[in-house]
């Protein structure tokens, strides 16, 4: 058979002692937890072991000895480390020794009791104890008492060292009857900041969720369901941001303990998101108020309007003469450009009229970049939406009366067909039309058809305008979802200690010799980046349709509105 001895690789410089750790029979697999050093007292190691079992629930027993003989020059060391075989009693009882200078160790197993003892082949893999304390690639510690450990699987292995954390936190002052060699050997000193912040964060944390759900309450209330609150709010993606930063604020002082990893690494991404939006918002708010930037901003802004207005206007009158030597029909044509041309000109005097008040709307946004900088830009798409507003006006006008000359060209292309639609069953179906009656259908689909290329070109203009509109602000809610999304925190880890992010192991021959231990090196693979951020990443408000371009090309060609976006409810945990 074959013996695995898992051997921390910080003991390999250990004083000589005894190894303690956790037999498992079904691996026949050792994994040594520590070293005790000598002197000591055989019943004080076993009632500490005892304490440690108590506590962990592991089996945590004496698994053999080490000698370290670079230390230790003594010839009967070896004959007493295998006389302590008799007082602690374990089959196998494993002995590591290492041989002075030499890179070579030697690891064997006595069998004092076994009246058929067997030749077993040894192999002794080092890990690092510290990364696989901290990898999780473990079961969940509150699962450990109703079997969920699998003892024909490696996390059986991560599962021993995990839960053997009590057996590592030894205060650094602390002097007690046992010295231990593990990965905290020098012990954990205590910090009194620390503790007291800790203290401190339980009443903070206490008066921020009675905050956060007084505030949720009102935001709740039958306040903002009547129409123009609900409207406003189901609208503006500024307050779909808030409310989407509250919900993250109400997973971050929650008391509830993170019932396992993935719910821990979510708190510390949306704490860490959270912590680089306020940031970012307060160096925009501090350029924005260094150099009366927003002064600047104000003055630039009716000037840019007027122009855009001016602008408009000539593309107007640039269609309703020949736009592109087309042959247009010029009484719809100039219905239709004063039409459009008295809406710029209620929006000029719109902006006008806002004048004197921009600078302090400006300024009171730029006090708002203190909540984030996704707020900022969220206020930032909405301001951008009123100020085109009168496009979007000319969209929809143009949009509606395309989409209705071709659903009548279409109604009555079915009349000459002998067709109609029937509405109950949602078909096309045969019917018999008198001569009135395709009559007047032939004269309405000419007069359609002929009315169309003017219909279509003012369409195709107006929809080109809001779709550059659409992107500027799909432009801005990309970045907004892109801050809210990205596991800042996860990609930290990966990047500083990626152990932290484990995907796997992975063994690497050390040495391999005859009549020597196969000695292997366990180390961690770690996720990729692309995992990280599929695995850790957040959820966000905003759900951008998923439309192909046959879909996007037949609902421009039919003259439905196209929205930059739909908004949802954060509905993940």
């Amino acid at each position: 058979m074959v013996l695995k001895v898992f051997f921390p690789s910080c003991c390999s410089s250990a004083d000589s002692g005894i190894l303690i750790g956790r037999w498992i029979s079904e691996q026949n697999s050792a994994v040594i937890l520590a070293v005790v050093h000598f002197p000591f007292i055989p019943v004080q190691v076993k009632q500490y072991l005892g304490e440690v079992q108590r506590v962990t629930k592991v089996s945590v027993s004496v698994l053999g000895s080490w000698s370290n003989s670079k230390q230790e020059k003594e010839e009967s060391l070896s004959e007493f480390l295998e006389d302590l075989g008799t007082i602690f009693c374990h089959e196998p009882w494993i002995q590591i020794s290492k041989e002075g200078d030499s890179k070579f160790w030697s690891c064997s197993t006595l069998q004092k009791h076994s009246k058929n003892p067997q030749e077993e082949e040894i192999i002794l893999v080092y890990y690092d104890q510290r990364k696989v304390m901290l990898s999780h690639l473990h079961p969940p510690l509150d699962t450990a008492g109703q079997g969920a450990e699998d003892a024909s699987k490696l996390s059986a292995i991560f599962d021993t060292v995990a839960r053997s954390q009590v057996l590592f936190m030894t205060d650094r002052y602390d002097e007690g009857p046992i010295k231990l060699t593990h990965w905290q050997s020098d012990g954990v000193e205590a910090s009194i900041i620390v503790e007291l912040l800790k203290q401190a964060s339980v009443p903070a944390c206490m008066l921020l969720t009675f905050l956060l759900s007084l505030l949720s309450g009102i935001c709740r209330s039958r306040v903002l369901k009547f129409w123009p609150l609900s409207f406003l709010w189901s609208k503006l993606s500024t307050c779909e941001q808030l409310g989407h930063r509250l919900q993250h604020l109400q997973v971050i002082s929650s008391n509830k303990k993170a019932q396992n990893q993935n719910q821990l690494m979510r708190k510390a991404n949306i704490f860490v998101s959270l912590l680089v939006d306020v940031a970012l918002g307060i160096l925009l708010m501090s350029w924005l108020y260094r150099k009366n930037c927003i002064g600047h901003l104000a003055d630039t802004l009716i000037p840019v309007a007027d122009h855009v207005a001016e602008e408009l206007q000539d593309l107007l009158q640039w269609l309703m003469g020949a736009p592109a030597g087309l042959k247009m029909n010029r009484a719809l044509d100039q219905v239709l450009g004063r039409f459009f041309l008295y809406h710029i000109h209620l929006w000029i005097s719109y902006i006008h009229l806002l004048s004197p008040f921009i600078e302090m709307i400006l300024w009171y946004v730029g006090l708002s970049a203190c909540l984030g900088l996704t707020v900022a830009l969220c206020i930032l798409s909405d301001i951008l939406a009123l100020l085109t507003f009168h496009i979007y006006c000319f969209y929809v006008y143009g949009a509606r009366l395309y989409c209705l000359k071709i659903y009548g060209l279409s109604s009555l292309w079915r009349l000459f067909r002998g067709k109609k639609w029937n509405v109950l069953r949602q078909r096309v179906d045969s019917c018999s039309y008198d001569l009135d009656q395709l009559f007047i259908g032939t004269l309405l689909f000419t007069i359609l058809l002929f009315l169309l290329p003017t219909t279509a070109l003012y369409y195709l203009v107006f929809t080109l305008l809001r779709l550059l509109v659409v992107i500027v602000q799909g432009l801005i809610h990309l970045l907004v979802d892109l801050i809210d999304s990205l596991p800042l925190y996860s990609l930290i880890l990966r990047l500083c200690r990626s152990y932290r992010l484990a995907a796997g192991v992975k063994f690497r021959v050390l040495e391999q010799q005859d009549e020597k231990p196969l000695r292997l090196l366990m180390q961690i693979n770690p996720l990729s980046y692309g995992g990280v951020v599929q695995t850790y990443r957040l959820p966000t408000y905003s759900c951008y349709p998923r439309d192909s371009w046959a879909s996007l090309c037949k609902k421009l060609f039919l003259g439905e509105l196209i929205y930059p976006w739909k908004h949802k409810g954060d509905k993940q945990n």
